[in-house]
């Protein structure tokens, strides 16, 4: 059952996220934009800052929240999981490669949030309860006249909610709370669905106040880590930074249990998981500043371009260099393997042989060697299986030491059968492999100048950043449940997303990472198709908003 659903998430996420034209879609319209509007996300930086500190704020303004409180809400729903666990994905995934296009990624999405917050914010309304509404879906109906297409963005906004801020943040959070401090992961995820629930039943206002106050905090604890990192590896800085931008355009070369990953994958998994990251153009940001006590849209919109700058420019800087200087990404740990990540496949591989490496480059990256996968069955006795004429890859490697456990966690003795290179009994698999997602940076943490204690940071980082992000989500969740259902969804929609939060915690990992990318995809596309459309408007917008601006403010921006 469980390898037929990842059948079908599999072809679903392949004409979606991980289709050719979804990087270029989303980088060519960053780019398109920003030439367009003539490089906005530099010429605005400043000025986006004055606004964040208030200096041009009037007090009869519209709005729930400040233009701090809207741009700590947009920030605590894009810091989250994707700056520790969705960076060291893209790595462990596409190599050093990964983090250049997650930069590029950053650079052209802070264009792009400028333009989709500007747009949702000219055409936000008032819902039934006094409350400032607004978003993707909004421009999609009020303005293109397209009632289909916003409904169809709501559809996804609410899948959303749970593919990109319930499920992966959750079970991100659960596993790093599970490895750094031993508390099961159904635990972690009760005590936070109780939390989370008590949390998001205060509406906007509530959810501000926690997001103000958390963002700040968590953001300084990160930095500190990553620099006690950073620091002690400085001699691999250099290098690490090279091999980004070496390999930007090559792939990466294979490195250590790293078996190598193509241009195009790197590109790939590089910019998907930079816009997990900084989510510009998935259409969610827009939902949060539109709450934002602003009367002029651009300013508001100018506002978010900090967002891709703090997110990704600079924290996912920052995990990236702790993973790539610390060399913990090309090391084999020993871990427990969760199934979704393991195939057996016929034959005997080594990493020393260059032809074996070549064999399985060409299997992992494009699907088109001759490796086949294994259908047998394996003697296992006092928990290691007989050597046979099979290898087992785990997280995109070579596995070592393997040991196979029964549901009592002792050495397992008995027959095992695989079918298609998945394992079919409920044995628990431990051995040495490479690591992906929190428990990569998780390791990488450890190498620095708090030792083991790193891992604490991480996990307490985790904790706030994942929860944040849930927080967030569950509001542009239930924005889009009012736009599509009324008021009255609000409350069955919450209480189903906590019960989601929950499950998640207790799920696949990998499973969850996939559900996220088909997710934000589903919601990006039409969002960037409407702004697209309304290209001449925004650039009208912009030189409306400067000419006012002039009139009021003689003195200058």
């Amino acid at each position: 059952m469980n390898g037929d659903l990842t059948s079908v998430l599999n072809l679903l996420d392949s004409y979606l996220g991980s289709a050719q034209y979804f990087p270029f879609l989303l980088l060519g319209t960053g780019i398109f934009f920003t030439l367009y509007l003539k490089f906005p996300q530099l010429r605005f930086f400043r000025h986006a800052l004055r606004i964040v500190r208030g200096k041009y704020d009037k007090d009869d303004a519209k709005g729930d929240a400040t233009h701090f409180q809207a741009l700590a809400t947009a920030i605590s729903g894009t810091v989250g999981t994707g700056n520790i666990g969705g960076v060291a994905l893209a790595i462990y995934l596409g190599g050093p490669a990964a983090l250049f296009w997650m930069w590029m990624t950053a650079f052209f999405g802070m264009t792009t949030k400028f333009v989709e917050v500007t747009l949702s914010h000219k055409y936000r309304m008032v819902d039934d309860e006094g409350h400032i509404i607004g978003g993707p879906m909004y421009v999609m109906e009020r303005r293109l006249n397209m009632k289909w297409l916003a409904v169809f963005f709501a559809i996804a906004t609410v899948i959303s909610s749970f593919g990109t801020g319930s499920l992966p943040q959750s079970n991100n959070i659960a596993s790093g709370v599970a490895s750094t401090f031993g508390v099961p992961e159904w635990i972690t995820g009760g005590v936070l669905a109780i939390i989370l629930g008590l949390v998001i039943v205060g509406g906007i206002k509530r959810i501000v106040r926690v997001a103000e106050s958390i963002v700040p905090l968590m953001s300084i604890i990160y930095v500190i880590g990553a620099l006690a990192v950073i620091l002690v590896n400085l001699p691999q800085v250099g290098a690490s930074f090279i091999a980004v931008f070496q390999d930007a355009f090559t792939g990466s070369a294979a490195a250590g249990g790293f078996l190598g990953a193509s241009f195009a994958y790197a590109f790939n998994r590089g910019v998907n998981r930079g816009l997990f990251s900084n989510e510009a153009g998935q259409g969610s940001a827009p939902i949060a500043h539109a709450a934002a006590k602003a009367d002029e849209p651009v300013s508001e919109g100018m506002v978010s371009i900090l967002e891709p700058f703090i997110d990704t420019i600079i924290i996912c800087t920052l995990t990236g260099l702790v993973i790539l200087s610390s060399g913990v990404w090309t090391e084999k740990i020993q871990n427990d393997f969760q199934s979704f990540d393991m195939e057996f496949v016929s034959g005997v591989y080594t990493e020393s042989s260059d032809e074996d490496r070549a064999a399985l480059y060409a299997h992992l990256n494009f699907g088109d060697s001759n490796i086949e996968p294994l259908t047998d069955k394996l003697e296992v006795i006092g928990g290691k299986v007989l050597p046979g004429n099979f290898t087992l890859i785990h997280n995109r490697s070579i596995a070592e030491e393997v040991q196979y456990f029964d549901g009592d966690d002792s050495p397992y003795s008995g027959s095992l059968q695989i079918v298609d290179g998945k394992l079919q009994d409920p044995v628990t698999v431990r051995g040495k492999s490479l690591i992906h997602s929190v428990d990569l940076t998780s390791e990488a943490f450890t190498r620095g100048a708090f030792g083991d204690y790193g891992r604490y940071i991480v996990a307490i980082g985790l904790v706030l950043f994942a929860f944040t992000t849930a927080v967030a989500w569950s509001y542009y969740g239930d924005r889009a449940m009012t736009y599509l259902f009324g008021t009255a969804s609000v409350l069955p929609y919450r209480v189903l997303y906590v019960i989601g939060f929950f499950v998640a915690a207790i799920s696949d990992t990998s499973l969850i990472w996939l559900v996220s990318a088909i997710t934000i995809a589903l919601m990006t596309i039409p969002n960037l198709i409407a702004i697209l459309l309304l290209r001449s408007e925004m650039r009208d917008t912009i030189e409306e908003y400067w000419d006012k601006f002039e009139r009021e403010h003689p003195e200058g921006r």
